[in-house]
């Protein structure tokens, strides 16, 4: 159950910017009762459709956050894309396949949702969690720490305030203030040559089942959608429209070439460019509603955190749009934050805020190469650069095996290890009602899966402890011990997707953090009860 915020007059966390990863971070303090507050130097809340796709795995975090039945009302799947010479088609495709959804991945597919729509729904829940709002126009000027917290000035209709909070979260862009202000690094490259305009508009004459685009300099197209030539005359950055699911409008891109003039962003110029590659009048653009310039931006922080302030979201790292993961990952770093912060400001012990940066920059870094690999194979015009295939665009099998609150001590360690994501599964309920893992992990509460009688005998001496829920994985006709919610893997899924499956009498058990990956896996001996206790500290402490 999320728990009421509490109010103070010095607040836990500050949180500088309220984009996606801010309100995520937000939205994690709120339902654990944690204190914050959320600043924006903006006078307005952002109004472009800029990160447009939600990954499967930020899918599940939306789910855990109680937002997935509306990112399935407000927004839609991806369409197809046609490639036009002129007014003639010359290919259509798809950037990647349509997977049907399984028991243990309910979510396969890429999902799209323009930002402001993204942001707008966090804003919702974070009122209904009771959770503080944002305070727009209100800057972040300077700050400093010690060991008890961090003091900083904002500065809001020219009154400046100071605030003292226990940390301090930058989830501030790219032009992150509190990253220079710390002085980390951000190391990587700005290149200017490669530059697009985006813009939300509404247009004529255009239908809004398919992905609409125009490749430049490319003669041919081959099957795959790409140039059938090896040294790049075409581009996975045409001119294109594409129709904005769950609104009226269409995002228009336009590569600009090196040095060339930025043009202006009004229907008129826009509508010069789309009659110079659809064709004089075909289709009439009729307004335009947001717009910015693109700059090929690859970053990474060289630290993610310096003593009590935090860095998270483009503050942290920036990446091509190709693949889809800038706000997806933002997202991630927020839920990896937001339940550790909550921890220790309930009295967890303090070293749980290391393994943010432990567990988050290897895998940005990891997740910015791919993004940059699939940025290069555009610009080089590759025959498959518009593919979006790759397994881990999806975020779904990145995981923290390597971190030091991953313990795997079984004996034959299964497919599934401590560290990696917990998959979801359906099942019956006590009374037979139908009920899913993720139904049980949801909420700001860490979870112990007992597969086996013994195992849920464990979980049983465990079950009453404070931030922690018992489930016992059990088949059809067994009965959980008392304290322990039943889960009748019926058909077998969560054995399965477990990697159980293999060995039907294992007595296993695996406790799951509050954000869904697996913290620790043992056998069901003697000792697991206490070895389960000394885990518990860190992961299951409460305001």
């Amino acid at each position: 159950m999320d728990a009421a915020p509490t109010t103070q007059d010095r607040p836990a966390v500050l949180i500088a910017g309220a984009g996606p990863a801010g309100l995520v971070l937000a939205c994690e303090l709120a339902r654990r009762g944690i204190a914050y507050r959320l600043i924006d130097r903006d006078e307005r809340y952002f109004a472009g459709a800029r990160g447009k796709g939600l990954q499967p795995r930020t899918q599940e975090v939306f789910d855990d956050l109680g937002l997935a039945e509306r990112i399935r009302e407000q927004g839609g799947p991806y369409p197809a894309m046609r490639a036009y010479r002129g007014e003639e088609v010359v290919w259509e495709g798809r950037m990647d396949e349509i997977r049907e959804p399984t028991p243990g991945v309910p979510y396969p597919n890429a999902w799209m949702l323009p930002q402001w729509r993204t942001g707008a729904l966090l804003r919702e829940r974070l009122a209904e969690l009771g959770g503080a709002p944002v305070e727009l126009g209100t800057e972040l000027l300077s700050f400093t720490q010690d060991e008890d917290g961090v003091s900083a000035v904002v500065r809001r209709q020219g009154r400046d305030e100071r605030i003292r909070a226990g940390y301090l979260v930058g989830a501030d862009g790219g032009h992150s203030a509190v990253r220079r202000a710390l002085g980390i690094g951000f190391a990587g490259q700005t290149r200017e040559e490669q530059r697009m305009l985006i813009a939300d508009v509404r247009a004529e004459g255009v239908d809004r089942e398919f992905w609409h685009v125009w490749p430049e300099g490319t003669d041919d197209r081959d099957s795959s959608g790409g140039s059938d030539s090896e040294g790049g005359g075409g581009s996975a950055f045409p001119l294109g429209l594409c129709p904005l699911a769950g609104t009226d409008t269409f995002q228009l891109t336009q590569p600009l070439p090196a040095g060339a003039p930025v043009p202006e962003a009004t229907p008129g110029s826009l509508q010069r460019m789309l009659d110079a590659a659809a064709g004089p009048g075909r289709i009439r653009l009729t307004e335009v509603l947001w717009h910015s310039l693109f700059r090929a931006n690859i970053r990474m922080a060289e630290h993610f955190r310096a003593g009590r302030v935090f860095l998270v979201g483009d503050a942290a790292h920036v990446h091509s749009p190709a693949g889809g993961q800038g706000l997806n990952t933002s997202v991630q770093d927020a839920y990896n934050l937001g339940w550790k912060l909550a921890a220790v400001v309930a009295g967890a012990p303090a070293g749980l805020l290391d393994t943010y940066e432990e567990e988050r920059l290897p895998v940005a870094a990891a997740v910015l190469g791919i993004s940059t690999k699939l940025h290069d194979k555009g610009v080089a015009g590759a025959a498959d650069a518009h593919r979006r295939d790759d397994p881990a665009l999806h975020q779904l099998g990145l995981g923290y095996r390597a971190s030091s609150l991953s313990r795997e001590e079984r004996a034959e360690p299964g497919a599934v290890r401590a560290g990696d994501r917990a998959p979801d599964a359906p099942g019956k309920g006590e009374r037979g009602e139908t009920v899913r893992l993720f139904d049980l992990f949801r909420g700001p509460h860490a979870t112990l899966l007992a597969f086996g009688p013994r195992a849920a005998g464990v979980a049983a001496s465990l079950a009453g402890h404070d931030g922690l829920r018992t489930v016992a994985v059990q088949a059809a006709g067994e009965t959980a011990p008392g304290g322990v919610i039943p889960f009748t893997d019926a058909e077998g899924h969560a054995r399965r997707d477990y990697g159980l499956a293999d060995t039907p009498d294992a007595d296993v058990l695996l406790l799951v953090r509050p954000d869904g990956y697996l913290a620790l896996a043992l056998d069901a001996t003697p000792q697991a009860a206490a070895r389960i206790r000394t885990c518990l500290p860190p992961i299951t402490a409460r305001a």
